[in-house]
């Protein structure tokens, strides 16, 4: 049903143009070293992790709720800091990054595609896919997202308001949104987790594919058999810990 793949700067914000890809290169496109997460009130969500995510491949994040993947997630997605330990992400240490340079790390080198989709409701499939491009003020903005759109294989709902979309429809305009500036890294929360099973499928295929054409690491927290089966590796976690990797 799925197929599988064949086989410290400074700071500064990235530039939306340039061209030479992470992923092209052998280091890992995530690094989390020896990473402790402890929120407020002394809950400790992650306890000592280390895991490296390497462009072209999916990683799939599983356990029961609690088990610190969520906290996982975000990190590699640069939106949390980890209380000790260190997270690299696409070249740059995120502690003590400022906020323009987050910012442009995020805008320029991650994609994230979530359980509820979160497309702006009064813009068309076709502005919610381009509006990444404008906010980086990258060129070519309408044409990229009409690629992309057809990519997914909406190419004529370019002008439907989300509420005009199915589930799946929805969640695949999200998928081109995080992908319209060719991010290095993929970052999916429960990406099947308000879809039928259709729909899944498909959804899971186009992640799929993000990893093998786009050649991005793909991480995704999932509760889900179907969307755990997709991947290069199974990250069980518990207790804030890894317990395997598979």
């Amino acid at each position: 049903m799925f197929f599988k793949r064949a086989s410290r700067e400074e700071e500064k914000t990235p530039d939306p143009a340039d061209e030479s890809r992470v992923f092209r290169t052998s280091r890992p496109v995530v690094a989390i070293r020896e990473v402790r997460k402890i929120y407020e009130g002394g809950v400790e969500a992650l306890r000592g992790v280390s895991l490296e995510l390497s462009a072209g491949t999916i990683t799939s994040l599983v356990g029961r709720s609690g088990c610190g993947k969520t906290t996982l997630l975000n990190l590699c997605g640069a939106m949390d800091f980890p209380t000790s330990g260190e997270v690299e992400v696409a070249g740059m240490v995120t502690t003590g990054l400022g906020d323009v340079a987050l910012t442009g790390l995020r805008r320029c080198k991650i994609g994230f595609v979530f359980q509820f989709f979160q497309l702006l409701p009064t813009l068309t499939a076709l502005e919610n896919v381009e509006l990444p491009l404008l906010l980086a003020g990258a060129g070519n903005a309408r044409a990229t997202a009409r690629e992309r759109l057809d990519w997914v294989g909406l190419p004529e709902k370019d002008d439907a308001l989300p509420y005009q979309l199915s589930g799946g429809q929805m969640q695949r305009v999200a998928i081109a949104r995080a992908l319209v500036h060719n991010p290095a890294i993929l970052v999916a929360d429960e990406p099947t987790g308000n879809l039928d099973t259709a729909s899944g499928e498909v959804v899971l295929r186009l992640i799929r594919r993000a990893a093998d054409e786009f050649g991005a690491a793909v991480v995704m927290a999932t509760h889900s058999a179907e969307a755990a089966a997709i991947a290069d590796r199974r990250v069980r976690m518990r207790d804030g810990l890894i317990e395997s990797i598979e």
